[in-house]
């Protein structure tokens, strides 16, 4: 995991390619380094100490010839993160991760090996460090980097991921200095922005601290060093102070024969900075720079700890906190309180239990870190629940890191996916949106004319749902408008209600057109050329006509016709009565040429289909009509029109029932797009069947839109049942032959009447 994001092969944490001659020295500080690692590894067991010197072996193979810039072999990187790592009491799989976290990026290591090698656990690990190193973090701006802390801890499917990524940072800023100084400002701001606010998330105190203060040390160099001094002299000349306070605390601790264990404590140079920086404060009136950490036996010591501290020294109003009752949300707790010590200096005092004090210094580590060092104690489980109390919830069972980063992961950021815009501009969406809820994210007319879209440069479907860390590149055309399909696999609001509302939209406009048509058809075949206008003395007629039907204009009566909740003839025939009132007659001319040709159709003029036809217009499940196929349409109440095939079971029982319902329907000459029908498809089952079936239905230019094998298990005889997309029954009848001379295919026929 090239060490610094963005860093080229061989900035300060990659290696470069060794001098001539590398010193033995150099070998032996590797050899030595390792010696100190090895140290720390007391609390693993003899076999995991074993696999940690097998990584190590390999790493120091893989990165061999490698230096660092000041002269190390790179090496000692790798080892300087594993013995973070070990600080934190973290297993054996994730200090083997850390000494190879390098060794697939920069040394041409492939997963695979690391998986036969070391197991899929640890190769997991070392490709989400690898994964992680990849972004690019070249922005400042406040909401940009929340969102890159929150999309870089949900990118580590596993707590240990971000440990190791946390303890790499943290020994490449140790070692920034070693780097060319033009690389200081963008890495430091990067661990500013990015890396220590994700410690502090997750409670690593100490490493939020530290990297703080190097981000400081490498930005502003000169107030960094003017700052020291200051703090250093005020060190030098409050000793005194600092010591006869401590000897006054403990001889009131002794007095109460409570067992204490007290440590000074002073604030980070960054966090002085930050105090004068915000408040424009100089450092004379920067007051609380020195506190003490007072550790007691349990939590009611905590509180009787403060009491005695108050009769001790006055408290300063208002500057008392309870973190223990309330702990923060990374799982902090203490009480603090700050009182007036000799010579009138504001000292702050923290008190907390030793299990606290674990937790508040190295956070989500803990998990690992109090089970190690007091097996034993059940207070591995009270720290459990204190620690967690708004963060998350670990039960005594919860020893699986990735199962624990789970429960991490509910509360330290919504449960979202966060993903790329071509641009580079980051976007939070819920886990488990697709491609189309980005679209609409970005705006309702992207969405709307989504037609295809690439995730990392590659074209997928528009349900694919989005990772973290995609880049997602959304195709649109002028022309299309949503499917009523996309509703089935949106997860966000916004992209559903959108759909639905131009559906909607879509449906009362097509429908209206239906209904303009089919009202037309049904004025001709009563002798009626065309509609009244809607002015002068036809005003009073279409108030009469619009009474009759319920409807408050005529938009809605057309609408109301196109989706079948009124019947054309009737409000034809009513039209014509209004009509005759009013002394007009119907064409005697157009009404024998109607009736005429009325044989020709089942009540009224045909109305032609071409597949333009969108919400108004629907074709069958049971049958699947395609262009070619005698069809029918019938006019489904509130459903709009629904088209079957002629002798489709289905439609003879309707039409026994509802004859006034149906409507002559034809297809176009030329119809714009593909329809779909079904087929079973019976094989004599086999290896590679299915894809020579579906390679069979390509060939012959099908569209295969679903695929279901059914619930038989495995059987010698298999029926498969296709929706493909065909152009007409010509071409379906090419379908079929070129599956009928597929090996392994018994029979192919179309499935229709819910066989589909």
């Amino acid at each position: 995991m090239g060490s610094l994001l963005q860093s080229p092969p061989n900035a300060a944490n990659h290696g470069k390619a060794a001098k001539p001659g590398a010193t033995v020295a150099a070998v032996n500080a590797a050899a030595a380094s390792f010696a100190s690692l090895t140290a720390k590894l007391d609390y693993l067991s003899s076999s995991d100490v074993e696999q940690v010197r097998l990584a190590y072996r390999f790493a120091d193979e893989a990165h061999l010839g490698q230096l660092r810039n000041n002269g190390e072999p790179y090496i000692t990187h790798p080892i300087a993160v594993a013995a973070q790592c070990a600080e934190w009491k973290l297993d054996a799989q994730a200090l083997m991760a850390a000494l190879l976290h390098d060794a697939l990026e920069d040394c041409g290591i492939t997963k695979i090996e690391l998986i036969e090698k070391f197991g899929s656990p640890v190769a997991e690990l070392v490709d989400g460090l690898t994964k992680l190193d990849k972004l690019q973090f070249n922005t400042r701006e406040e909401n940009q980097a929340e969102s890159f802390r929150k999309m870089l801890l949900a990118m580590a499917r596993d707590v240990r991921v971000i440990l190791i990524k946390l303890a790499d940072r943290s020994h490449n800023m140790r070692t920034l200095s070693d780097t060319p100084r033009s690389k200081w400002i963008r890495i430091s701001s990067e661990t500013l922005d990015i890396y220590a606010p994700i410690a502090h998330r997750l409670g690593l105190n100490q490493t939020y601290r530290e990297l703080q203060d190097l981000s400081f040390q490498h930005i502003w160099p000169w107030r960094y060093t003017v700052l020291a001094k200051a703090v250093s002299k005020a060190r030098s000349r409050r000793r005194d102070l600092i010591q006869k306070v401590q000897k006054e605390v403990e001889a009131v601790f002794g007095e109460a024969k409570m067992p204490i264990r007290i440590a000074g404590r002073e604030k980070t140079l960054f966090s002085i900075y930050q105090k004068m920086d915000k408040k424009h404060l100089s450092f004379a009136q920067v007051t609380d720079i020195y506190g003490f950490r007072v550790l007691v036996p349990n939590v009611t010591d905590c509180y009787t700890a403060l009491g005695l501290l108050h009769q001790l020294y006055k408290p300063v109003p208002g500057k008392f906190k309870d973190h223990i009752a309330i702990a923060k949300v990374n799982g902090y707790q203490s009480l603090h309180t700050t009182l007036v010590g000799p010579a009138g200096i504001n000292i702050e005092f923290q008190m907390r239990t030793e299990a606290m004090h674990v937790v508040a210094e190295s956070g989500v580590a803990a998990h690992w870190l109090y089970k190690v060092n007091n097996p034993e104690d059940g207070t591995a489980d009270r720290l459990g629940t204190k620690w967690l109390q708004s963060l998350l919830d670990i039960q005594d069972e919860t020893r699986d890191a990735a199962e624990f980063w789970d429960h991490v992961k509910v509360d330290l950021f919504p449960d979202a996916v966060y993903v790329f815009t071509p641009k580079s501009q980051i976007m939070a969406l819920p886990r488990g949106a697709t491609v189309v809820d980005f679209a609409y994210a970005i705006h309702s007319n992207i969405g709307d004319r989504t037609v295809a879209a690439r995730i990392n440069g590659e074209q997928v479907p528009l349900r694919t749902e989005l990772k973290n860390g995609d880049v997602v590149e959304v195709v649109t055309a002028a022309v299309s408008t949503p499917n009523p399909a996309w509703l089935g696999f949106v997860r966000t609001g916004r992209a559903r209600s959108k759909i639905r509302h131009h559906l909607k939209t879509m449906e009362q406009t097509e429908s209206e057109s239906l209904g303009d048509r089919l009202l037309a058809q049904a004025l001709r075949a009563e002798g009626i050329e065309s509609f009244p206008e809607e002015t002068g003395a036809n005003q009073v007629l279409w108030e009469k006509l619009l009474r009759f039907t319920g409807n408050k204009n005529k938009h809605e009566l057309l609408t109301d016709i196109g989706l079948g909740k009124r019947i054309a003839n009737i409000v034809a025939k009513r039209m014509v009565n209004l009509l005759s009132e009013a002394g007009e007659r119907p064409d005697a001319l157009l009404l024998t040429r109607e009736r005429f040709t009325a044989h020709e159709t089942n009540t009224l003029s045909s109305i032609t289909l071409d597949g333009s036809e969108n919400a108004s217009v629907q074709f069958a499940p049971c049958c699947r009509p395609v262009p070619g196929d005698s069809i029918v349409g019938y006019l489904g109440r509130g459903e709009g029109l629904v088209v079957h095939m002629g002798d489709c079971g289905v439609a003879r029982k309707l039409l026994a029932k509802d004859r006034e319902r149906f409507i002559g329907v034809d297809w176009s000459d030329e119809p714009v797009r593909a329809f779909e029908t079904g087929l079973q498809v019976t094989v004599n089952n086999g290896k590679g069947v299915l894809a020579k079936v579906a390679a069979a239905l390509a060939s012959a230019e099908a569209d295969i839109i679903h695929i279901d094998m059914g619930q038989d298990g495995v059987r010698d005889v298999a029926d498969m049942r296709f929706l493909v997309g065909v152009r007409d029954t010509a071409h379906l009848d090419v379908v079929l032959r070129n599956l009928r001379r597929t090996p392994f295919v018994l029979r192919a026929q179309r499935a229709t009447n819910g066989t589909g």
